[in-house]
Order: C-alpha cells, then sequence, then structure tokens
C-alpha cells in the first residue's frame, strides 16, 4: 500500500503515486465513472501506460486508440495526450524522470 496521498485530478478522476525514485515514477490513476476524462495536457516525461481495467479512449498526437485491461503503450515526450473513460478503472503510468508536480 502506498503512503502517497490519493488526489482528485477531475471529476471522478484520481490520482496516488505508489512509489517513486528521481529518475522514474510509478502512478495509479482510477476512473469512477463512464465519461470521465483525462484532460489533454503534454510534459517533458516519457510515459508508459498500463490498462490494468476498464476502456479508454485515447488522443495520442492526432491519432484516437481505444484500449481496455492488459494493453500497454508508451507515450514519448512533449506528446500531446488525454483520454476519455469508456468503462470505469485503472491506469498505472509510469514516467522518467520522476514527475516532481506529482509530489
Amino acid at each position: 500500500m502506498s503512503d502517497y496521498p490519493i488526489v482528485p485530478t477531475g471529476e471522478h478522476v484520481t490520482r496516488q503515486v505508489l512509489s517513486d525514485h528521481p529518475d522514474l515514477m510509478v502512478v495509479a490513476f482510477r476512473f469512477e465513472a463512464e465519461g470521465s476524462i483525462g484532460a489533454l495536457h503534454d510534459h517533458p516525461h516519457v510515459q508508459s501506460t498500463y490498462v490494468e481495467s476498464g476502456r479508454f479512449r485515447f488522443t495520442l498526437g492526432d491519432q484516437e486508440r481505444e484500449v481496455s485491461a492488459g494493453d500497454s503503450f508508451v507515450i514519448p515526450s512533449g506528446q500531446t495526450h488525454g483520454c476519455v473513460c469508456l468503462e470505469p478503472g485503472k491506469l498505472v503510468d509510469c514516467f522518467t524522470p520522476r514527475r516532481d508536480d506529482f509530489l
């Protein structure tokens, strides 16, 4: 169990840092309702996303893709991305380097 707090990031969306090191961070995002949004954004970190549960439509740059439990993908540094929850679930994201703004 993580010692980090659960932080609301949007309507029906929370995030919790699971572990961190200056070179790497693991974060869980929980989407509790269909239609919940992970707002479009970008950051200098390379991100990998693993879909632990649920179903999501991701925007990655100028492309869209639907992902579900067991899928994973990498988002390059600086790429605009976001998602819409199609079925409640959890995403596990890894960032390199660590997202200091999440601490």
